[in-house]
């Protein structure tokens, strides 16, 4: 699928969200709220979650939020028939319009704070509760679908496929959203979103079954108890954001300590982690390859830190064989020393060895590294100088830089010189 047809497709999606959203909240209003009191109790139940909203910081996507429970709550909300052995009552518009309300009313201090998700949020939201809400609603209807799923163990299989379908759905949309602003690949972007999106999608879906029928037999009790659960899930996600954000401030430490010391040039150690993970983009890496590819690009210059001279031009590959293995070995004890994950300092350590016996991710660092120490950090080199570093790295294939890393730094330079 080519960008501009995905780019159709996600405005004809939230378009029809605009749409079922302004439909169901004229309804509401029009015909009054059925149950005032079950709608206010899931209505809370959504705005908490979106007030307890977490901030991620994943290094896939960048800087995102979830939130969990206003999506279990609005889920649980569109699937519940029943309140205490009674049935619910309301139907899919006012499903859609507490999900909405509860979820503005939630995100107000957020808001105030600029902290607010985008937009498409929102719009998400009311699209995968309408249907779920559709769906549900059969099965609990007099029709064909209600006598043939009777309450048991097949009913609830019924309603958790229903939701897990709506939050794959849901994960893809936001996915194919958040990849159009991205660059390379398409599909591949589409990949890794959807990956770091789909982990928390279990949870959700088994938590919205659970107060759907934990709601229908125990009555509005069971909400408090069934929501805390997942209460604790978004604490741990927040904690974990917490602890891999201090992990890479340390890391960007790390990685300006050379240049301050007048050992790399300055920006260096970025240029090549901004390069590197374009390349393992181009290469297939994803997760957790890709970030480890990053890291070690950020710091593979840690080891210069230990040399009583500094390398002329900071530029190591310049160096005699085994003068570059000293470097990394001592840029890789440094690292590990600092508790930095051992993909990293494996990575840097065998930046300098020939490239049958490195990993992946060194490799890429090494031949990046290089093409940056060829052009000598040049921001305006040009066609010619970057196609004569490109020649030269391919003329190291024999030992130094393996054809395919080249071939893929090849076609990420020439991308990047087209834009």
């Amino acid at each position: 699928m080519t960008r501009r047809t995905a780019a159709r497709l996600v405005a004809a999606a939230y378009g029809a969200a605009v749409l079922v959203a302004g439909a169901a909240l004229g309804i509401v209003l029009w015909h009054g709220v059925t149950r005032p009191g079950v709608a206010l109790a899931f209505g809370l139940v959504v705005a908490v979650g979106e007030l307890a909203r977490v901030r991620l910081s994943e290094d896939r996507v960048g800087v995102r939020t979830t939130g969990l429970l206003s999506g279990a709550g609005a889920l649980g909300y569109a699937l519940c028939g029943q309140v205490g052995g009674t049935p619910a009552g309301h139907g899919a518009a006012q499903a859609v319009a507490v999900a909405l309300v509860g979820s503005l009313v939630g995100l107000t201090p957020h808001v105030a704070l600029g902290q607010a998700p985008p937009p498409q949020a929102p719009a998400r939201l009311a699209l995968g509760v309408g249907g779920a809400a559709v769906c549900g609603q059969a099965l609990y209807g007099s029709g064909w679908l209600g006598r043939t799923v009777e309450p048991g163990g097949l009913f609830t299989l019924c309603l958790l496929a229903l939701a897990l379908c709506v939050g794959c759905l849901d994960a893809l949309l936001a996915a194919a959203t958040a990849a159009l602003g991205s660059e390379g690949c398409y599909g591949r972007a589409v990949r890794e979103e959807l990956l770091a999106r789909l982990g928390t999608v279990p949870a959700l879906a088994a938590t919205a079954v659970l107060l759907a029928l934990a709601v229908a037999v125990a009555g509005l009790w069971a909400l408090p108890l069934c929501c805390a659960p997942l209460l604790v899930m978004q604490f741990a996600l927040c904690r974990r954001a917490s602890v891999r954000a201090t992990h890479r401030r340390t890391l960007a430490s790390l990685a300006r300590a050379p240049e301050v010391a007048g050992c790399t040039p300055h920006g260096h150690a970025r240029r090549v982690a901004e390069l590197s993970r374009a390349v393992g983009r181009e290469l297939g890496l994803a997760g957790g390859e890709l970030t480890a590819l990053e890291y070690a690009a950020l710091t593979h210059d840690v080891g210069q830190l230990s040399l009583a001279e500094p390398v002329p031009g900071g530029a190591t590959t310049a160096l005699e064989p085994g003068r570059q293995r000293r470097i990394a070995l001592l840029g890789g004890a440094v690292l590990r020393q600092a508790g930095v994950r051992w993909r990293v300092a494996s990575a840097v350590e065998a930046q300098a060895d020939p490239y049958r016996e490195q990993s992946v991710t060194a490799r890429v660092l090494r031949t990046v590294n290089a093409y940056d120490d060829l052009l000598a950090g040049s921001h305006t080199a040009d066609a010619a100088a970057r196609e004569q570093a490109l020649r030269a790295l391919r003329t190291a294939t024999g030992r130094d830089h393996e054809p395919r890393v080249v071939e893929a730094l090849s076609r990420v330079v020439a991308r990047a010189a087209d834009v």
